[in-house]
This record gives structure tokens, C-alpha cells and sequence, in this order.
């Protein structure tokens, strides 16, 4: 059940509309081609590199950044998972919690409540966890006990420099750790009961004691097709918006100097004239393609030049996350319609495109 202004977008034919007296709205694969191409991304139409500390956030700090949030991620899906009871409650924000936990929690203290969503969500209490990290003492040269992510902090030169990489610590966890949050509940929400009850059993029939352990191992394997798919259907960066100007006038008659421009993968990742089939959960269709992201009318992760900063890292960590929700028999609880036997959940108007559901394990 989309909210309002989302099922407006879907029920749309047309692939440039005006949205409102100052946004146009496209989801013609050419066009959006093209609009991402007239210019590159501006710093300020970035969640995660906009300025920050009073200044714009330096190439190699980024570059930076991204290295480090390599690191602790590859470190931490190395490392057992949390107790799957983490994942009971209402996603995703129970799995945002539980990836904080699994890949950030040797982090000292107020360096871990940077990214805490109690915390973000209040100026007042951000402000107060941004000084105590800023005054957090060194707990050792070696580095032992905290991230990649929590070393640059302490290494900073300055504090402008140390300010920006406190801003780019809760920037990176939590749009990393959101996303694929979201990423993972979609999936599990489209596999359904059946495709999810395909890929769980006991723990010694998956390794493959016996024939169905064996059918549950090759399913297993799919996990990254079901991700390519839910991507396609229900892609958390539903929308890219690009500021209007000099760039765009010209590309199509809708748009003018001052409009601004939103972007909707969501919609042509849904057309028929793109898809065989667009509105069925459809993980075989991304059999045997060496790179998803090369398809025509498909953007995950944004185009050339606009890509996600950490679009190497969601999948396979997604994939990681699924498979624990999976062994541990996750289980989606919402209440089903009386004049629908089909279970229904809500999806919010939100920056990421998320279902809403609860769900308790079975471990």
C-alpha cells in the first residue's frame, strides 16, 4: 500500500510530467540519460559528500572515506552475525539496528552514538554526541577496538578536518546501513512466504545432506539475482533530483531554466517498454547477465558520474544480511486485509523506498 503521492507516480503514463510548478518528473531512459550527463552532480545534491564543518568535503577525504567503509565492512560480514533475535521488530529499522551492531560496535562509545537513529533524528542530542566524539580521548596508538571509519576521526589534523570526518562517520553508517536495511526487507517482502520458505530448513539439510539440501544450496545461490530483482522493483533510491538550470533547457520541452528535475528509477524500471513483464518478481531474468548494471532502463545505483558512492559494497553486504534472516527463519508478521487474503504493508513517503513490516525469527 503506497502512499498517496508514490501511487500517484505509479498510476502515471506518461515519462516527463510536471510534478508541480517547479519540478518536472522523468522516467524516459534517454532523458534521464541525458540529464545526468548535461552536468555533473553538484556536492549539495549528495547525502553523503555535501559540505560539511563550513567547507566542501576534499576529493581524497572522500576517497578516504569510502576505503575505510570498504574496510569495516568487509571485516565485519567476516565476523559471526549477531544473535538473530536483533532482527525481531519492525524493519527496517530493527535491521539498521542490528547492522550497526554487527559492523560498528567495537567503536568507542561516543564515536558508536553518532549514527544511532534516536540520536540523528534530535539537533539538541546530535549536537551534544559531536562534542563528547570531538573531546573523546585517544584509547591507543595501535588502533585496536574501532573502525576504519572511527580511526579518521581520531587522526584528524584540525578541527574543521576532525568536524567533517564526525559528520562523514554518521553520513556513511547510516546511509550505508539504511539502504541496505531496506534493500533486504523489500527482498524478503517480494521472495513472499513461498520463495522464503524455499530457502530455509535445518541447518544440516542446507549444507546439502541429501537432495533437497542440495535444491536449497542452488537456491541459495540466487540470493544476488533476488537482490538485481528487488532492485528493479522496489529500489530503496527511488528518486535521483538534480537543481534546475542553464543545463537542462533544451533536453525536453517540459523543462525550463528554473525547474528542477526529479529523476524516477522506480517508474522505468516498471515500464513495458523496457521490461518483459515488469510487474512480476522476476529473479531468473538476471540469469547469466555479467553485469546487471549495463542493462538498458536500469539504474540501481544511478549512472556514470552519479553512481552510489557505495554501490560495491550493498549487495554483497544485503546478500549477507539476507541469508542470516533466512537461516534464522525470519518470519514477517502484518495483519492481512479481511477482504484480502493476501498479506498488505505499507510503504511510506521516505528518501529510501522501504516496506514496512514486522517480523520475529524462528532461532
Amino acid at each position: 500500500m503506497y502512499a498517496p503521492r508514490i501511487q500517484d507516480l505509479l498510476d502515471r503514463e506518461e515519462k516527463v510530467f510536471r510534478i508541480d510548478a517547479t519540478t518536472v518528473g522523468v522516467s524516459h531512459r534517454d532523458l534521464i540519460s541525458e540529464v545526468v550527463a548535461a552536468r555533473p552532480v553538484l556536492s549539495t545534491e549528495r547525502s553523503v559528500y555535501k559540505p560539511a564543518a563550513g567547507a566542501e568535503i576534499p576529493h581524497d577525504s572522500a576517497t578516504r572515506t569510502i576505503r575505510a567503509l570498504g574496510q569495516d565492512v568487509m571485516a565485519g560480514i567476516r565476523t559471526p552475525p549477531p544473535p538473530a533475535r536483533g532482527l525481531n521488530g519492525p524493519w527496517p529499522y530493527a535491521a539498521t539496528s542490528y547492522l550497526r551492531q554487527w559492523l560498528f560496535a567495537s567503536d568507542p562509545l561516543p564515536v558508536s552514538l553518532l549514527s544511532k537513529r534516536g540520536i540523528t533524528r534530535s539537533p539538541a542530542l546530535s549536537r551534544i554526541v559531536d562534542r563528547a566524539v570531538t573531546v573523546w580521548p585517544d584509547p591507543g596508538a595501535d588502533g585496536h577496538g574501532r573502525t576504519a571509519l572511527a580511526e579518521q576521526i581520531r587522526s584528524a589534523s584540525d578541527a574543521q578536518e576532525r568536524g567533517q570526518a564526525i559528520a562523514m562517520y554518521r553520513r556513511a553508517t547510516a546511509t550505508l546501513c539504511d539502504g541496505v536495511a531496506a534493500l533486504t526487507g523489500n527482498a524478503l517482502w517480494l521472495m513472499g512466504p513461498a520463495g522464503r520458505e524455499q530457502l530455509t530448513g535445518p541447518a544440516g539439510r542446507e549444507r546439502g545432506a541429501g537432495p533437497a539440501g542440495r535444491e536449497r544450496g542452488a537456491a541459495r545461490a540466487d540470493l544476488t539475482a533476488v537482490l538485481w530483482e528487488t532492485l528493479r522493483l522496489l529500489p530503496p533510491a527511488w528518486m535521483l533530483y538534480r537543481t534546475g538550470g542553464d543545463a537542462y533547457t533544451g533536453l525536453h520541452p517540459e523543462i525550463r531554466r528554473e525547474d528542477n528535475v526529479a529523476l524516477f528509477p522506480l517508474l522505468m524500471h516498471r515500464h513495458p517498454d523496457y521490461w518483459s513483464e515488469p510487474m512480476s518478481f522476476r529473479p531468473e531474468r538476471w540469469a547469466g547477465v555479467p553485469d546487471p548494471e549495463k542493462t538498458p532502463a536500469y539504474m540501481p545505483f544511478g549512472f556514470d558520474g552519479a553512481r552510489c558512492w557505495a554501490k560495491h559494497l550493498v549487495v554483497p553486504l544485503a546478500e549477507r544480511l539476507l541469508s542470516v534472516a533466512l537461516d534464522n527463519r525470519l518470519t514477517i508478521r502484518t495483519p492481512k486485509h479481511p477482504k484480502h487474503p493476501k498479506q498488505e504493508t505499507n510503504v511510506p513517503l521516505r528518501s529510501l523506498l522501504s516496506v514496512r513490516f514486522n517480523a520475529v525469527s524462528g532461532a
